[in-house]
């Protein structure tokens, strides 16, 4: 390999590194959550230690410290987290940091064990990455349709979905590259300047773009300054009670309920009921929106002492929901417990309806 291209090499992991260290330091700064940023922080660390440990020459430069290693490790795991935490709003928790416990353990095992068992576990820790990876793909393109924030969406088809896609494709790389190292695949693995030049460029693209809109992936949308139209606000308070008609008569309680669906029915553009219900009712996503509905009527229901011998999945499906696990899951985040949880102690709170449970 040719000084120029090491150089080259070196030039673009650095560019990559700084820019993800960058995107951390923006991140404590900004308004996410703070799920969010520890999620991006994680993954903008461990993605810069993974650029510069991959690399030969870059991890001999760095005097091959350990805790590059041990960063490095969960890469495929924290862009999971970082995925969701961003895009989806999920919380940073003790089982969605799961995965990153189970890579660092293998990556620590591997330099323990027995040379067969240490492949077993390297096998492992990127079977996980890849799995991951696949699901992170699964989650960006699933929740584009219903996602309200206008910055986040287009982030989605972007750079973001490519970094995804791309993942995949280094695991698929590392892995070919270990079967055959001869094929033309090696050359693009993680540790080799096409593979780690490529993926540097698109981590330095997707920072600089993250935290170029950050504004309007962390926050609700906010209108122009300059005060507001007349002509507009009267149009968005005509849909608003159209869009309350329409729910106030049970719409949400459909099952695969969309927003194209919605905006179908009020006869409005998409784009512009996206932006009603999260600039004027400050929903994130459109399932957020239709769960705050289900989640009311299944309060009401739960607590209601005719419907105590109701099953909580029967209660689910008259509601809209395909299955009970998001239902179980939507109602756990609006309120904090579970639909049965919820239901004995709203019953239990009168001595008379004890029975009834």
């Amino acid at each position: 390999m040719g000084d120029s291209v090491i150089m080259l090499d070196m030039f673009l992991r650095g560019l990559g590194a700084s820019a993800m260290l960058l995107l951390g330091g923006v991140a404590l700064r900004s308004g996410a959550s703070r799920d969010q940023r520890i999620a991006i922080v994680l993954a903008s660390l461990s993605i810069s230690a993974w650029l510069i440990s991959e690399s030969a020459t870059a991890w001999d430069a760095f005097g091959h410290l350990a805790i590059l290693s041990a960063l490095s490790w969960p890469v495929g795991a924290l862009f999971w987290l970082f995925v969701l935490a961003v895009f989806e709003d999920v919380r940073v928790t003790p089982l969605t940091l799961a995965p990153v416990a189970a890579q660092v353990v293998l990556g620590a095992a591997r330099g323990m064990l027995p040379p067969d068992l240490g492949d077993a576990s390297w096998w492992l820790m990127n079977g996980i990455s890849g799995v991951l990876a696949l699901h992170a793909c699964v989650v960006v393109a699933r929740g584009w349709s219903g996602d309200l924030v206008e910055g986040r969406r287009r982030l989605r088809g972007l750079l973001l979905g490519v970094s995804a896609v791309f993942s995949v494709s280094m695991v698929f790389a590392a892995f070919a590259a270990r079967l055959d190292p001869t094929g033309p695949w090696y050359a693009m693995g993680g540790g080799r300047p096409y593979g780690g030049g490529f993926i540097s460029l698109v981590m330095f693209a997707s920072a600089l773009m993250f935290v170029q809109m950050r504004p309007a992936v962390f926050g609700a949308a906010r209108r122009a300054a300059g005060g507001p139209d007349p002509r507009a606000e009267a149009a968005d308070r005509q849909m608003l009670g159209k869009l309350n008609v329409l729910m106030d008569g049970e719409g949400w309680r459909r099952e695969g309920l969309t927003i194209g669906q919605v905006a179908a029915e009020l006869g409005e553009p998409e784009h512009r009921v996206r932006r009603l219900i999260n600039q004027r009712l400050g929903h994130r996503n459109f399932a957020d929106f239709v769960n705050s509905y289900r989640i009311e009527a299944a309060r009401r229901r739960l607590a209601d002492p005719a419907q105590a011998r109701t099953t909580v999945a029967a209660i689910a499906f008259d509601l809209g929901y395909g299955s009970l696990g998001p239902f179980n899951r939507a109602f756990r985040a609006a309120t904090g417990s579970t639909p049965t949880e919820w239901r004995r102690a709203a019953l239990a709170a009168s001595p008379d309806l004890q029975e009834a449970v």
